[in-house]
């Protein structure tokens, strides 16, 4: 009997192991709040950098109070565009929105992976 329950136990650590572990970026957390964030500062963008996007700063909860987080730079993903964090006004609520990219609408799939189509 003790041999039974040891290796059921066993069996069922080992099932727990090989459960595929969620990724960070497929994860989404939905912050809503009453409180609107203040206005976007102005901020000039830095000078392009050949194979990098700038993102815009933004202003963030902590759970408590806006902060805001400063531009960063992103390697350029050719096929994508960068759709920067924002906030959306749902009724009496305010719906913070993760930062993420997205297909460019005007790019097109060539058979071999993504190649930039003409302005329509």
């Amino acid at each position: 009997m003790r041999t039974k329950n040891l290796l059921m136990s066993l069996s069922i650590a080992a099932s727990a192991a090989l459960l595929p572990i969620a990724s960070p970026a497929a994860t989404s957390v939905n912050i809503d709040i009453n409180i609107g964030p203040p206005p976007p500062r102005v901020i000039v963008a830095p000078q392009p950098r050949p194979g990098y996007i700038w993102a815009p700063g933004f202003w963030s909860w902590d759970g408590h109070r806006h902060v805001w987080q400063e531009g960063r730079w992103y390697r350029d993903r050719p096929g994508y565009v960068w759709v920067p964090e924002r906030w959306d006004r749902r009724g009496d609520r305010w719906r913070f929105a993760q930062g993420h990219w997205d297909r460019d609408p005007h790019w097109h799939n060539k058979g071999k992976g993504w190649a930039k189509g003409h302005d329509r």
